[in-house]
C-alpha cells in the first residue's frame, strides 16, 4: 500500500485533533476520533466503543484530567493494508497549571487508524510510559 502525501497529512491531523479536543476538554470531539467500535487502552484502562470512550473522557476531564492538556506528534507512519496504518507518536499529558511536559509524564503511543467513510479514525489507541 502506498500512503499518499494527502493521506500523510490527513493521518498526521488525527493526533493534532486529539490535542485540540483535549485542550477544550471536549469528550464528544475526542470520541469522534474513534471508529464506532474503536478501542482506547491506557495504563489500567480499557474502553471499547466510541460511546464508552466518550463517557470515560467526559468523567476524566472532570476528574484526573481536569485542567490538563496533552501533546503528541507522529514519529512514524507505517502502512499496514489498504485503508489501514499504524502511527507511533511521542507526547504526554501536561499537568494542570504547567506549560511543559515533565519527563515523568512522557509517553509513546501506538495508533491503528482505518479509513471509514473517507476519513481516518482510530481503531485502536494505546500508550505507555516513555
Amino acid at each position: 500500500m502506498t500512503v499518499t502525501d494527502q493521506d500523510r497529512a490527513d493521518i498526521a491531523a488525527v493526533p493534532a485533533r486529539m490535542v485540540q479536543a483535549w485542550a477544550a476538554h471536549d469528550a464528544d470531539a475526542f470520541g469522534e476520533l474513534f471508529a464506532e467500535d474503536g478501542t482506547l487502552i491506557l495504563p489500567g484502562v480499557l474502553q471499547q466503543g466510541r460511546a464508552a470512550i466518550r463517557e470515560f473522557m467526559a468523567a476524566a476531564y472532570q476528574g484526573p484530567y481536569k485542567g490538563t492538556t496533552v501533546t503528541g506528534s507522529p514519529i512514524a507512519i507505517m502502512p499496514l493494508a489498504p485503508g489501514a496504518v499504524a502511527v507511533i507518536t511521542e507526547g504526554g499529558v501536561i499537568p494542570a497549571g504547567e506549560t511543559t511536559l515533565p519527563a515523568s509524564a512522557a509517553i509513546r503511543a501506538s495508533w491503528i487508524l482505518v479509513q471509514r467513510d473517507g476519513r481516518w479514525v482510530l481503531a485502536v489507541y494505546q500508550n505507555c510510559p516513555r
